[in-house]
């Protein structure tokens, strides 16, 4: 455009502004001085050939000489100068010919818009703009020269502020200015001020060019607004493939990819063939839908009408398998494409890198990184971040340092994919150093920088140096908190088993107004799958609400499984009801639960639902089904679905399903069977499995299978104290006087390990702690000892005397009674549910005098011990006396 403006001097040249003529910051000392002065027209004809050649240079000492002969230069010889300066790219220069601008004899404004533009395209369009605002008059090529360059900048905003300047100061943009305004409207979100152009356009009866229709309907387009798009579509007269390319693109971003479809074919109908392009916006749209092999089949189709493939329909597939978890498959295209001739750019490089880094796959890692080096793509920014971070996630640090060290220009994200695998590896000192230099290099941390190195220090179990790093994020770092820094804190904490505090940040976190997510929401719900957290749980199920989560199946499955498990299995079967799909997990949750409840008929019942429906067991599902049939007492079918776990489902059963096995036979009392099992296991057993022989002995009165089965659990767990608290009483009962002193000595050497039956209740919105033998509850002991002579003799002991919890003769008033106590006394019509969690197996006296309390005062009692959910209702329990 600018050696047009050249040729058509339309106006009188201008003036210089004496601001321009004396700029210190461009102006130079002449260099050689002459005396003679030389003809104008041989000094332009020297100077327009020094051009030519590109010997600015010697142009730049000739303009001195010239200076120094008092003479001038034509305002076209210097515009070609300048040109020269733009063809070699060189602002050095540039600046030097600005800075002798004194020596033109008509200074205009075409030489200022020549200076703009020289600028604008040599890289420095700050001057540029410098430049134009120190003009002191602008006509339209000064103004499209600036346009045009902030546009080629994609300084959108400023593209729309200057058209608002120009219109300003009385000047029209022209057909050829329009577009570059609209489509800075369409990038920038100015849908307004797209509309006031369109109107402008319409005025100025410009609407017959068919390009500047082509930018209003892009602004329409990206603006979202697809109603008003399809009506200006449809009332065009003209169209090419540059408009049907704008609204089926306009669809395919909405989503709605079959009217696409349609306006695809329309578009054959009136006989614009679509190019790659039109092709790729499809392909592009099903990947990002996640239907990568309609996608494919696509590009299939795109060949066969004699189109090939170019390097954006491949990196649009690889990037599509890549993105929806189908990185194998990303990794054969990219070996297509290679194969194919097509050379991939540095997108393609580096989504093929990115499938490497989710697969672990270092040596297809090492392929790729050898293709970007041969393909000179190395030193491209994205593929060097791409492969700091692929070498990251491999465990190779040393190489990603050397990829990391070679990228001269880092940003936030090369250092983000070296902090990561520091933290990865655990080494958080390192990790911690690199963000210090990060931090002095300029670059400053993002939120993922600081969520990255939080995360690290929670799981390094270092909670104080995550929070110091949680409060300078903002303080320091002044990087706002968003859900995920929250989320690193919650899920650290409850690693380290510490729900209380987990649960505080998540309370916090709301009263920050910090939006929670799905990944906060299956974090916390594990920490309130007890009975006493309840009322959380409702309170975090409120908060799926609000935030529209519950329709997410992962969610739905977490609360199904934890209000189970905190005492609410009603409410768990009213969300498995109302939910529209249902997987594996879903019914397992379910099915679970209610063996968790006890309740084995309905469990069965929901088991034999889920076949009906087409959905196929999992490991998961025996585990609980074979314990269901231990509840029923049907030992038969309990052996035929562990048969069928192999013989029918082809799937090789764990420990857990063993234990179960071990729990069918000793529930039932069967226990040389399952003594018999367990010598035939094909695996050692576990501790679940002698845990489940050893309750079976204890129940049905076996000491001598009971030893056997503390002597195994003793050699897997020698340091439970409980175990050789449980082994001490089995050797006392059978008389063994040297085993008890043996075992006496192992509890003297394991003293520390003791731990004291405690338990807990929620009375009132607030949780109470009893430890048993608590001395300093007086009015408590009396309620005690009142009910104690009404529970004795209610049914008689039977089984084992062997409890995990010393005798109330010896260590005092077990602490679950002095909660029944403290939630029945004074108001016992107020408890008409009483829930408790207790940290060891509850006794045999202790279960009695639970079922006593829920006959004699009405009441239903929930209490998960250390083993068992136990409900007791009118006198019964859940359990059927078997824990």
């Amino acid at each position: 455009m600018e050696n047009l403006v050249i040729l058509c001097n339309t106006s009188p040249p201008l003036p210089i502004p004496s601001k321009l003529a004396n700029q210190s910051k461009f102006s130079t000392k002449p260099t050689i001085s002459f005396s003679v002065k030389t003809h104008p027209k041989l000094t332009d004809a020297h100077l327009n050939s020094l051009g030519k050649n590109g010997r600015l240079s010697e142009a730049i000492t000739a303009l001195d000489s010239i200076a120094q002969s008092g003479s001038k230069v034509n305002s076209n010889t210097y515009i070609n100068l300048l040109q020269s300066c733009i063809d070699l790219n060189s602002i050095q220069l540039g600046r030097e010919l600005h800075g002798r601008i004194n020596l033109v004899n008509d200074v205009n404004p075409y030489v200022e818009t020549k200076i703009v533009s020289m600028y604008a395209k040599c890289g420095s369009l700050d001057d540029a703009r410098k430049v134009f605002d120190e003009m002191g008059e602008r006509n339209l090529y000064t103004w499209s020269a600036m346009i045009g360059a902030c546009s080629r900048g994609k300084r959108w905003r400023e593209v729309v502020e200057l058209f608002f300047l120009m219109m300003g100061d009385g000047v029209v943009p022209d057909s050829f200015l329009f577009p570059k305004v609209l489509q800075a409207c369409a990038n920038c979100g100015e849908f307004e001020t797209g509309k006031l152009i369109h109107s402008l356009v319409v005025r100025l009866g410009m609407s017959c060019y068919l390009f500047v229709n082509n930018s209003i309907l892009a602004v329409y387009v990206k603006s979202g607004k697809l109603s008003l798009a399809r009506k200006f579509f449809e009332n065009m007269d003209e169209r090419d493939s540059v408009t049907w390319n704008a609204i089926i693109s306009g669809y395919c971003q909405k989503g709605e990819i079959e009217e696409a479809l349609r306006l695809f074919d329309a578009m054959l109908e009136e006989g614009v063939e679509p190019g790659s392009v039109t092709w790729n916006i499809l392909i592009t749209s099903y990947n990002q839908l996640g239907q990568c092999d309609v996608a494919k089949e696509l590009m299939k189709k795109m060949e066969s009408v004699g189109i090939t493939p170019d390097v954006f329909t491949w990196t649009s597939m690889i990037s599509g398998y890549a993105q929806n978890n189908k990185n194998n498959r990303a990794l054969d295209l990219f070996k297509d494409m290679l194969q194919q001739g097509v050379k991939p750019n540095g997108v393609t490089i580096t989504n093929a890198i990115s499938a490497c880094s989710t697969l672990k796959s270092l040596d297809k890692g090492l392929e790729i990184h050898s293709v970007a080096v041969k393909m000179g793509l190395i030193n491209d920014l994205l593929v060097g971040n791409s492969l700091t971070d692929m070498y990251s996630k491999c465990g190779e640090l040393e190489a990603a340092w050397k990829v990391f060290d070679m990228v001269l220009e880092k940003d936030v994200y090369t250092w983000n994919s070296m902090i990561g695998g520091y933290c990865q590896a655990g080494y958080y000192g390192k990790a911690h150093q690199l963000l210090m230099k990060m931090q002095e290099s300029g670059v400053s941390p993002n939120v993922v920088t600081w969520n990255m190195m939080i995360s690290g220090y929670m799981q390094n179990g270092d909670e104080d140096q995550a929070m110091d790093l949680f409060q300078k994020m903002e303080n320091d770092g002044k990087t706002k908190r968003d859900t995920a820094s929250w989320n690193a804190l919650i899920a650290g904490y409850l690693q380290t088993g510490q729900k209380d505090k987990a649960l505080g940040i998540f309370r916090q976190m709301q009263s920050s107004y910090v939006i929670p997510n799905s990944v906060t929401i299956l974090s916390v719900l594990p920490a309130c799958a007890n009975l006493i957290a309840g009322k959380k749980v409702k309170e975090i199920h409120g908060c799926v609400f609000r935030r529209s989560l519950e329709t997410e199946l992962p969610i739905a499955n977490s609360l199904i499984d934890t209000y189970a498990k905190s005492g609410n299995i009603i409410y768990s079967r009213t969300i498995f009801d109302g939910l529209a799909s249902k997987d594996i997990i879903t019914w397992n949750s379910l099915i679970g639960g209610y063996v968790l409840h006890g309740h084995a008929d309905t469990a069965l019942d929901l088991f034999d639902q889920m076949k009906k429906f087409g959905v196929r067991p999992n490991r998961g599902t025996f585990a609980n089904i074979i314990v269901a049939y231990s509840l029923a007492g049907m030992v038969d079918k309990g052996e035929k679905a562990f048969s069928s776990i192999t013989e029918e489902y082809q799937i090789i059963p764990g420990l857990e399903h063993y234990s179960a096995m071990v729990y069918l036979y000793g529930r039932a009392g069967r226990l040389v069977d399952a003594i018999d099992f367990i010598e035939e296991m094909p695996i050692e057993p576990d501790s679940f499995t002698w845990a489940a022989l050893l309750t079976a002995c204890r129940i049905h009165g076996n000491i001598g299978l009971a030893i056997r089965a503390g002597e195994n659990l003793l050699d897997l767990e020698p340091g439970n104290f409980l175990i050789h608290q449980l082994i001490s009483q089995a050797y006392a009962l059978c008389g063994k006087s040297e085993d008890v002193s043996k075992m006496t000595k192992l509890e003297k050497d394991n003293a520390s390990r003791k731990c004291l039956g405690q338990c807990w209740i929620e009375v009132k919105n607030t949780v109470h702690t009893f430890l048993a033998g608590d001395q300093s509850l007086d009015v408590l002991y009396s309620w005690i000892q009142r009910i104690k002579g009404e529970v004795k003799g209610l049914d008689m002991q039977y089984g084992l005397s062997i409890e995990e919890e010393k005798r109330e003769e010896i260590g005092g008033v077990h602490s679950e009674k002095l909660a029944f106590a403290f939630a029945l006394i004074g108001s016992p019509s107020a408890s008409k549910v009483i829930r408790i969690v207790k940290n060891l197996r509850i006794c045999g006296d202790c279960h009695r005098t639970a079922k006593y309390i829920s006959t004699t005062y009405g009441c239903e009692i929930y209490l998960n011990d250390s083993n068992c959910l136990h409900h007791f209702k009118n006198g019964h329990c859940s359990c059927k006396d078997y824990w």
